[in-house]
């Protein structure tokens, strides 16, 4: 019974798609690759540490606070989310007596753009997706209308009116196949913007305590002096 109803449903979509032409086809193929490229997306982000929170970059800023820098450092040596790599990377740089802090800070602010480069990963591919997915559509649209209206002009006073409206609708299809890519397609690509949004807040916000730490220090030492 679900081998029946697997292939009637794939029998259905492939009728669905030769209805709509050349543009259907596309449609379909871009409807695929942009659900692949959110489900990828989505795991790329997790991944990342996106959703994690921060907890362990914020008790290494702790320690890093109190003076502990080597064991601050030490606590994110083997942690793989975009947080805890540019913190590490920030007190790495701070603790470094050969860097001015103005070095120290262009060598984090370079990390960070780097780690943001790669989370920014897939959001063109989806961009483009809910830019031409309807385009796409209208394509189809355009051309199934110029064909409808081919065969009215060939059957002459004969016309179907039947007829006429069945192409109108079949060439329609394609404009709603379009926009049901597009719109998926912009809200995900909205929601790992603000996710992003929210990362790189985070991450200027560690990066300035823990050089805000540093800056403390070398004035409490040069007021003990």
């Amino acid at each position: 019974m679900t081998e029946f109803n697997l292939t009637d449903a794939l029998e259905r979509a492939r009728a669905f798609v030769e209805m709509g032409g050349p543009a259907m086809a596309a449609i379909a193929a871009l409807s695929v690759v942009t659900v692949a490229l959110i489900l990828w997306k989505i795991w790329r982000l997790a991944a990342c540490g996106a959703w994690s929170g921060g907890s362990h970059s914020a008790a290494a800023i702790a320690l890093w606070t109190r003076g502990a820098h080597q064991a601050a450092i030490d606590s994110l040596t083997r942690r793989r989310s975009l947080r805890a790599r540019l913190v590490r990377a920030a007190m790495v740089a701070a603790a470094d007596p050969a860097l001015t802090d103005e070095d120290a800070e262009a060598e984090t602010a370079r990390v960070a753009r780097a780690l943001l480069a790669r989370a920014q990963a897939g959001l063109r591919g989806l961009e483009l997706a809910a830019t031409i997915g309807p385009l796409l559509g209208l394509l189809g649209t355009v051309t199934g209308m110029i064909s409808a209206f081919q065969a009215l002009q060939e059957a002459g006073s004969h016309a179907d009116p039947a007829t006429l409206a069945g192409g109108i609708w079949e060439a329609l299809l394609t404009t709603a196949a379009g926009m049901a890519v597009a719109i998926p397609a912009q809200v995900a690509l909205t929601w790992f913007e603000s996710v992003l949004d929210r990362l790189r807040h985070d991450l200027e916000d560690a990066a300035t305590r823990v050089f805000v730490a540093r800056h403390s220090a070398r004035a409490t030492c040069k007021a003990a002096e």
